[in-house]
């Protein structure tokens, strides 16, 4: 049971992780864009294992009752595929015949490609490495972060449209900050329509989370999106070199 005070003490928590991540990928896309890039790296880095354990260490000082191992089931499976399948399989046809032709956009793949040289992951194995973490142990790490905590500490004390509504918008708006940066001169055309697309998929999963009561429905259908982005991402620096990536 809800302790009485836990409200106010959970809606302060609870902002700061809404909009932690939005402050860390301002930082790290825009403030030191031209950084190092060891300092890039571990400001990214130190911000990820902070964001990622806030939900873990406040729920065990406050309410470690909470903190306990759900087993992973079918229950909302076919329901997170199907939307996962249907959102990537609109993904490719958008962008080739819609958004690649946009102004601006011809520059994107370089921009991706720029950025993944100055990570040093331009290499077929290490992009490869790289859409793994992405897709798999990220994808449930943002699913336990935006869901299990975010929008689950909501629920407590706001009504379940509320909840997803809230923590949509929370996960939404970092990726705000990336579009924006991977489409310039396209915030209102491009960043933008696809950040609510964000907002839409984080709408399903809270949903589905609040339907199964375990976060695996969600995360397999965020891999399976995830999956989609870095295969389109490859496709698009495709188009540019051939290949992209070289060992």
């Amino acid at each position: 049971m809800q302790p009485p005070d836990a409200r106010y003490r959970d809606w302060p928590a609870l902002g700061f992780a809404m909009f932690f991540p939005l402050m860390m990928s301002y930082t790290t896309f825009i403030l030191l864009d031209a950084a190092t890039d060891r300092g890039l790296l571990r400001t990214f880095g130190i911000g990820k294992v902070f964001q990622f354990a806030f939900p873990a260490l406040y729920v065990f000082w406050f309410e470690r009752d909470d903190l306990r191992f759900v087993w992973p089931s079918w229950h909302g499976v076919p329901i997170g595929v199907g939307f996962a399948l249907i959102v990537g399989g609109l993904m490719f046809p958008l962008y080739y015949l819609l958004v690649r032709h946009i102004p601006g956009v011809e520059e994107t793949p370089r921009m991706i490609f720029n950025r993944l040289q100055h990570l040093d992951q331009a290499t077929p194995a290490r992009y490869l490495g790289l859409a793994i973490f992405i897709c798999v142990p990220h994808a449930l790490l943002e699913e336990y972060y935006w869901r299990w905590f975010v929008f689950g500490w909501l629920r407590r004390s706001v009504p379940m449209w509320a909840a997803i509504l809230l923590s949509s918008i929370g996960f939404m708006l970092h990726h705000v900050v990336i579009l924006s940066v991977y489409f310039p001169g396209n915030f209102w055309t491009l960043a933008l329509p696809l950040s609510l697309c964000v907002a839409v998929g984080g709408g399903v999963w809270a949903w589905l989370y609040d339907r199964t009561g375990t976060i695996y429905a969600g995360w397999l259908s965020h891999c399976l999106i995830d999956s989609a982005i870095v295969i389109l991402g490859y496709c698009m620096m495709w188009d540019l070199f051939h290949p992209p990536l070289v060992a």
